[in-house]
């Protein structure tokens, strides 16, 4: 597969860094009504309920030719790495600690998805300018939350949460890099396989630790159908899209835009104050994002100018 970045990849990983930037507010709302393996379970569930439909309609297309059975089991690893484990894990995690340990805990996906890449994905090799670039980034997240990062909640189990928090990232870097390794297929097949099989394999888990499902609030279970239908549906799209077009290394760039899409809408829902480091840290992490793209931002400027001069 080519990896061709174009303005269309640029769009998504902004349209999926503002809709996973929401994330962290719905989940702390539906917490308090839901316990957080119900939570992960009600995410998968009505995620794989929508995603199911798209996929009837599209004719249940997946592999373009017969997969083996090792594909079939890395296409079950991948389901439980990136929905499974670290939906239950960040669930569990956040009970405990702050907000802001989790969103710079997101943005070390990045370096572990470098070394994995490196490895096992060709062309995803690690250089020295996009290595730089994802330091820079890092240091423009760490710059916007600041202080915050280590704050302790004083919760009992806040250690465990942290090690929760850092699973999660751990498994979604795992994830990505695994399902660009899968065969040729269709990626809107894919995603809707990916959540039915994480959804399937959740629900005993949920049912074992937390018993039958609880009966939520209007207000909650709207949170929860949100969750399912947009941050976690309409989002798998999209992601499984980047990765399977341009690898997960770019779409690794979303983990610098949650954290300020996050802390924009803490201050504009919660009316938590802004941080005075906002407008350096958002500085900081652009630069970082053009340094570790600049040739593909490059090629994307050169194209655009030749069309523009054609016409």
């Amino acid at each position: 597969m080519d990896r061709q970045i174009t303005a269309k990849s640029w769009v998504l990983l902004l349209v999926l860094g503002l809709v996973w930037g929401s994330t962290f507010l719905i989940i702390e709302i539906a917490l308090g009504g839901v316990g957080p393996f119900w939570l992960a379970a009600s995410r998968v569930i009505f995620a794989a309920l929508l995603m199911t439909v798209v996929w009837t309609l599209r004719g249940f297309r997946l592999f373009a030719s017969p997969a083996s059975g090792r594909d079939w089991l890395n296409l079950v690893f991948v389901a439980l790495s990136s929905s499974t484990f670290p939906f239950m894990l960040l669930a569990w995690g956040q009970q405990s600690v702050t907000s802001a340990f989790a969103g710079v805990t997101m943005a070390t996906v990045i370096f572990i998805v470098l070394p994995l890449a490196h490895f096992t994905i060709p062309g995803e090799r690690m250089r020295l300018r996009s290595t730089v670039g994802f330091v820079v980034g890092f240091a423009g997240v760490v710059l916007l939350i600041g202080g915050q990062v280590f704050t302790s909640t004083g919760a009992e189990h806040e250690f465990a949460g942290r090690l929760a928090a850092l699973g999660t990232a751990a498994f979604y870097a795992v994830g990505s890099v695994q399902m660009r390794r899968l065969p040729t297929c269709d990626p809107i097949g894919l995603a809707a396989v990916l959540m039915i099989i994480g959804a399937v394999a959740m629900v005993p888990i949920v049912l074992l630790v937390e018993g039958p499902p609880p009966l939520p609030a209007p207000a909650i279970l709207g949170s929860l159908v949100f969750l399912g239908l947009v941050p976690t549906a309409a989002a798998n799209f999209i992601r499984v899209y980047l990765i399977r077009t341009v690898g997960p290394t770019f779409m690794g760039l979303v983990n610098y835009i949650v954290p300020v899409v996050s802390t924009l809408l803490g201050a504009l829902v919660l009316s938590e104050p802004l941080p005075a480091t906002l407008l350096a840290a958002l500085t900081v992490i652009l630069a970082g994002m053009a340094i570790s793209q600049w040739e593909a931002l490059a090629r994307l400027g050169r194209r655009l100018l030749s069309r523009e001069t054609a016409s």
